[in-house]
């Protein structure tokens, strides 16, 4: 039997691709022996590589479509093709909604939905020209599905990109799957920002059921899966990648002496 995993001759991009988690998708997908491009606004120190193999960088302002056109291009320019689309690019540092400027949340949801529609469009005109299609991941996070307080754009924002992967799935069938990650928290070069030190990645990581916060190269494996000819009937829907999630706050707040 072929390796279902095995995606010699097939081009991915990820967006965002040269750090943090989508550093730890690039690198998956090379592995797999994809060809992989990145994109960002400034090229990563070092690119994501495998078995001797470089990703190909492009720069790219994701928020900018005519940028986004160029991006597109200069993959098919390059590669002849694109078999996977990863919309990983996003983010949002913290502010208050009730004092942050509407600047702000617009470029918030630029970033982390418009953009991601943008770039699906675009890779969606090369993929229904190709006999094997095409999968277009994005990836999404818990702040869709519980409260995002201090990010309330981006959490928003990440449930639209779910539920816009619903609709592109029914439009763009049956030649182009759209799913989405809902992704945990990742412990990635930045963690430090969010949660102190390595006492303070481990003080949250049992927060989680598994024990551990996720590492990029487990929404990356992720990837891999959707991408792959074991997902091909799975289209239009979400795949929580959280480690069971957080464990609810009542169990420790009501003292009763059971699990923690």
């Amino acid at each position: 039997m072929q390796n279902p995993i095995d995606f010699t001759g097939r081009v991915v991009l990820v967006t965002g691709g040269g750090k943090g988690v989508g550093r730890g998708i690039s690198e998956r997908f090379m592995a797999a022996g994809a060809d992989v491009a990145i994109c960002g606004r400034t090229p990563p120190d070092i690119l994501p590589a495998a078995d001797g193999r470089e990703a190909f960088f492009s720069a790219c302002d994701v928020r900018k479509y005519e940028q986004l056109e160029a991006l597109i291009e200069a993959v098919i320019t390059r590669f002849g093709r694109l078999d996977v689309l990863v919309n990983n690019a996003g983010g949002a540092p913290y502010a208050d909604a009730a004092t942050a400027s509407h600047r702000f949340h617009e470029s918030i949801i630029a970033l982390n939905l418009t953009s991601a529609l943008h770039a699906a469009q675009l890779a969606n005109r090369v993929m229904q020209t190709q006999d094997s299609g095409g999968s277009i991941i994005n990836i999404a996070s818990v702040s869709t599905i519980r409260p995002s307080p201090g990010t309330a754009a981006y959490g928003a924002a990440k449930a639209g990109l779910v539920n816009l992967g619903h609709s592109l799935a029914v439009e763009w069938g049956p030649r182009v799957r759209i799913n989405a990650i809902i992704a945990g928290l990742v412990e990635t070069e930045q963690s430090h920002l969010h949660y102190g030190d390595a006492a303070g990645v481990a003080a949250v990581g049992q927060t989680i059921p598994l024990g551990r916060m996720a590492v990029p190269e487990d929404i990356g494996d992720a990837c891999l899966f959707l991408a792959s000819p074991l997902a091909s009937y799975i289209s239009g829907t979400s795949i929580a990648v959280h480690g069971g999630g957080e464990k609810p706050a009542f169990l420790q707040a009501a003292n009763t002496g059971g699990p923690a």
